[in-house]
């Protein structure tokens, strides 16, 4: 199967850009009809009689940033002392989608592994010479680990073993693909030595619990809601990243090494090596102004107890500068940590 390109994705959003020019609000991302109820105006200016309506790129629905992100947006909405103030999430594919459209000002705020972030910046990895440097760092979100699954019928022990064998490896140009591309590349396994299938983990676990895939993969909370789920309908595994692989991951990339501990989960029988990265929240430099900004971090990080995702816990105010190196911070969100002794 071939990949979507982040060419593709930034064409495609360039010729919505041209299509909604017509429109008086051209210059204003657009809204699910629904999220759009009672709003005569929609502008990003903050005056006190028109509505701040804004959109929360998370990932797809089998995700955590998903479930994550529709908690995150209703803290918001509840708690962004700003007069008029509405976000809503919307379903993307993730990291690489959502900082492409919130630097290109389709979406104002977006959650995304840190790694892309920082290639973005350099128009490296996923982002294939292009430029993507509109957006901040507004906060920490959650660890991500990248977790492996296969049935444990299916007498597969190790990843090496995986060779000719059905692999979904994540939606195209996500963090979930990089990461497992990753770790089967450290294995000496390449996109010639096994079937590629490219779905969201929600569909990819369906396929695994069907017998339709050999293996899954996606870099997720841990422990995963779904993982667990899946164990529910289907006895799996979770393969371990050989010790040589694992040496090489984190020499040359910026992943780091994560431990499944034994009792993570239910099903686990021993401990299991594996890598992750951060997850953290962005936001656009051109349509979130410094004071709107403040006023979303405070709101969110200051009521983070509302929120009953498992992944939340890590949301807290020592971690908040989490993943936050070498990448730029949104003007809110710097004033935000600078008024709460987080900047060194």
């Amino acid at each position: 199967m071939k990949k979507i390109s982040l060419r593709f994705i930034t064409m495609s959003l360039a010729m919505t850009m041209i299509l909604t020019a017509c429109n008086d609000d051209a210059d204003i991302p657009e809204v699910e009809e629904e999220d759009m109820a009672g709003s005569d105006e929609v502008d990003e200016g903050g005056d006190e009689d028109e509505e701040i309506s804004i959109q929360l790129g998370t990932g797809s629905t089998g995700g955590t940033y998903y479930a994550l992100g529709q908690e995150m947006a209703n803290v918001m909405n509840e708690h962004v002392d700003v007069d008029g103030f509405h976000v809503s999430s919307v379903a993307t594919e993730a990291s690489v989608e959502n900082i492409a459209r919130v630097s290109n000002q389709d979406l104002e705020l977006g959650m995304t592994v840190h790694i892309p972030a920082l290639e973005a910046l350099e128009g490296e990895g996923s982002f294939q010479g292009e430029v993507f440097d509109d957006f901040g760092f507004m906060g920490y979100i959650y660890p991500e680990t990248n977790q492996l699954a296969v049935a444990a019928d299916a007498g597969i022990n190790s990843i090496p073993e995986l060779e000719g064998m059905s692999i979904n490896t994540g939606l195209p140009n996500s963090s979930s693909q990089d990461a497992t591309e990753t770790v089967l590349e450290a294995h000496g396994l390449y996109e010639d030595d096994y079937d590629v299938f490219e779905e969201g983990f929600g569909d990819a676990a369906s396929f695994l619990q069907d017998g339709n895939v050999d293996a899954i993969s996606g870099l997720l909370g841990l422990p995963a809601s779904s993982i667990t789920e899946l164990a529910l309908q289907r006895d799996i595994d979770l393969l371990s990243i050989e010790p040589e692989a694992l040496e090489d991951i984190e020499e040359n990339t910026m992943y780091e090494h994560i431990l499944i501990e034994a009792d993570g989960y239910d099903f686990l029988y021993e401990d299991v090596d594996a890598i992750g990265a951060y997850a953290v929240l962005i936001g656009s430099t051109e349509d979130i102004d410094e004071e709107l900004g403040y006023e979303i971090v405070k709101g969110l990080y200051e009521n983070i107890e509302d929120l009953t995702h498992d992944q939340a816990s890590h949301m807290t105010m020592d971690d908040m500068m989490t993943g936050s190196e070498g990448l730029p911070l949104h003007p809110g969100a710097e004033r935000y940590f600078e008024e709460n002794g987080l900047l060194d």
